[in-house]
């Protein structure tokens, strides 16, 4: 066999599913392999949404996402996919092709240095310069990426070497085992949390990553601690749960920063700074770190770290646990909280639908562990302050590199992994347009989904942050397309809702409908002023 078809066969080894990634011609030999695979190949519309697609493989499933692309401009298009799965820790593997060693030496056709662009935004990269490192090296990549915490990594497959003989087998996949912290670091962390009077909290991805959702709810009911989580930690423990508060992540002052003021003790559990940093906290406050790596190095946030396996660390942190805290404060924050969503002021707009109706519509037809993937913009705010998840995965939010364009692409491979469940994708007007061409994609491999569009024809989180420093607004009014026009020259069913009567009727059509569905509803982000007006007149109740 020659080359290509191993490295395939190698991709097989490791349970590949998929490969997202576009034709080129330096890539000819591994498209032809893949054609003999069971690997299926989803051939996208843009190299970004392949590499978005991988990454949100990675994040649903936690083995590697593949994604692959011809040389030079096919690789720089992987670069933003690639970038949103190092800080948002997905594990992915990137295989671009490249030119032959005969014309890498001198000036020659689309040939860059894709193996040191990549560096930067990869755990770890590697040239396949000879056939038979392919098993090795495949292993490599694999095994990096998906170690915690989780990454990109990339392999170069040159032309020349694709069309090399090679006899060799591919290497065995052996899960990695994180080890169980020192008993001392245990008893210590046990220790802080049963002298502690107000203790929280804080709950990150690496809850989710880590299928340590279950230890972590026994944690907090055997102890009686509040839990608040992340944008990306939402669904690790249900937002119905009696001690859940709310979610943070917000980069202004929330009711939920009211209970971490008064707690004596911060517990950060599968936490990401990379989401919220530690400098919104008052850096005196006691922290234990609980994650399968260390603490981060920040001087806002020097912890007791417990580190290894996260499930029997939690588990023997609780047996030791021999009190349970008086809830009465976090339950009147709760209220709050629970209050705030319900304030009349956030849901009257000067025209159009105000987010939160259309994010309440959206839960009252979405099933428990149905999915919602967010797209970046002002919409994911909204979502990540406002939104109930009950389970893991059923919230999907790029918060580490937030890139725009997120959605509609990982919406694809989200259809693709669950097709049982209905996946319904949030996207502002400007993300959308960054990756529109995947709804053809979506359409040609028959995958029924809904889009939600909150159109507010700009760049909605900008001109609030603006708004906010500036009082007024500059550079993002857009024009955009009849949408629904659109959606059916793409095969797609389109909707337009401009009152708010009409939202949950056209979303329960879209979703039952069993044909893709775009529906754009036409926002009114006025709201967003008085809402940073309301967060900035929030008074804890101590």
């Amino acid at each position: 066999m020659n080359s290509a078809e191993f490295l395939v066969r190698c991709l097989e080894n490791e349970g590949i599913e998929y490969c997202f990634g576009l034709p080129g011609e330096e890539n000819l030999e591994f498209l032809k392999a893949l054609t003999s695979s069971s690997i299926k190949t989803i051939i996208t519309r843009d190299e970004r949404g392949a590499s978005f697609m991988a990454n949100a493989y990675g994040r649903l499933t936690g083995k590697a996402g593949v994604c692959f692309s011809t040389l030079g401009p096919g690789a720089t298009n992987l670069v933003t996919g690639i970038a949103d799965a190092q800080l948002d820790f997905a594990p992915l593997v990137a295989i671009t092709a490249q030119a032959s060693s005969s014309r890498r030496h001198k000036e020659s056709h689309q040939y860059i240095d894709v193996l040191s662009m990549l560096r930067a935004i990869t755990k770890w990269n590697v040239r396949i310069d000879k056939p038979e490192i392919i098993n090795e090296a495949v292993r490599k990549v694999f095994k990096i990426a998906e170690m915690e915490k989780p990454g990109p990594t990339h392999i170069e497959f040159p032309e020349d070497i694709a069309d090399m003989d090679v006899q060799d087998i591919p290497i065995n996949r052996l899960e990695y085992l994180y080890p169980v912290c020192s008993d001392e670091r245990i008893k210590e962390a046990s220790r802080l949390i049963n002298n502690s009077q107000l203790p929280i909290i804080i709950a990150g991805h690496g809850i989710i990553r880590s299928k340590a959702c279950d230890a972590l709810k026994d944690f907090a009911e055997k102890a009686g601690i509040a839990v608040v989580t992340t944008f990306m930690g939402m669904g690790a423990i249900p937002a119905d749960h009696d001690l859940f508060i709310s979610n943070i992540g917000l980069q202004a002052r929330d009711y939920v920063q009211c209970g971490i003021d008064i707690a004596d003790l911060i517990i950060a559990i599968g936490y990401d700074p990379v989401e919220f940093s530690p400098k919104w906290w008052d850096n005196q406050k006691k922290i234990i770190h609980i994650d399968t790596t260390p603490a981060e190095i920040d001087k806002n946030y020097q912890a007791l770290e417990i580190t290894g396996d996260m499930v029997l660390n939690m588990r023997a942190i609780t047996y030791l646990i021999n009190n349970k805290k008086d809830f009465s404060y976090f339950e009147k924050l709760k209220k709050d909280v629970l209050s705030d969503l319900e304030a009349k002021m956030l849901y009257k707009t000067d025209s159009g639908l105000s987010p939160l109706s259309i994010l309440q519509a959206i839960r009252s037809v979405l099933k428990r562990d149905d999915m919602l993937i967010s797209d970046v913009g002002a919409h994911k705010i909204w979502i990540g302050r406002s939104y109930p998840a009950y389970e893991p995965n059923t919230v999907i939010i790029s918060n580490g590199f937030a890139s725009m364009g997120f959605a509609l692409p990982s919406a694809i491979t989200a259809k693709l992994l669950y097709p049982e469940k209905n996946i319904l994708a949030v996207v502002g007007d400007g993300g959308f347009m960054m990756t529109i061409g995947e709804l053809e994609t979506a359409r040609r491999f028959n995958l029924a989904f809904t889009v939600v569009l909150f159109n507010d024809n700009g760049y909605g989180l900008i001109q609030w942050k603006q708004q906010n420093r500036y009082k007024k607004d500059f550079f993002v009014g857009l024009t955009n397309p009849d949408f629904v026009r659109l959606a059916e020259s793409f095969g797609w069913k389109g909707y337009l809702v401009d009152r708010e009567d009409e939202l949950i009727p056209t979303l329960k059509s879209a979703i039952n409908g069993g044909v893709p569905c775009i529906v754009e509803c036409k926002v009114d982000y006025s709201v967003n002023r008085r809402l940073s007006e309301r967060l900035g007149s929030i008074i804890c109740r101590i």
